[in-house]
């Protein structure tokens, strides 16, 4: 199954995908929140950075980070650890 956002494989069962930008304190506050809920759950993650591809750039520069869970947008700017944890509760497989 390929992502719908960026048109990849899922890295390792990755269900929760971070797209963001180096150097940006909300992606660095996501990218904590993404780890503990993922490891909580023992959910993978996997994350790209919008620089590395022109299409991901041109669609969210001004909405990282952004977060997708089994491929479709979960939320954007701030992850909130309660919603993130019950998304992957509810989808659980």
């Amino acid at each position: 199954m390929r992502c719908r956002v960026c048109d990849t494989r899922p890295v390792a069962d990755a269900r929760v995908l971070l797209l963001g930008r180096p150097g940006c304190h909300l992606c660095d506050e996501a990218r904590a929140v993404v780890a503990e809920v993922c490891a909580d759950l023992g959910v993978g993650w996997t994350e790209r950075s919008i620089l590395d591809d022109p299409e991901l750039l041109r669609r969210y520069s001004e909405h990282v980070p952004v977060t997708f869970v089994d491929g479709r947008q979960h939320d954007f700017w701030r992850v909130d650890r309660d919603r993130l944890r019950a998304s992957l509760d509810s989808d659980r497989r």
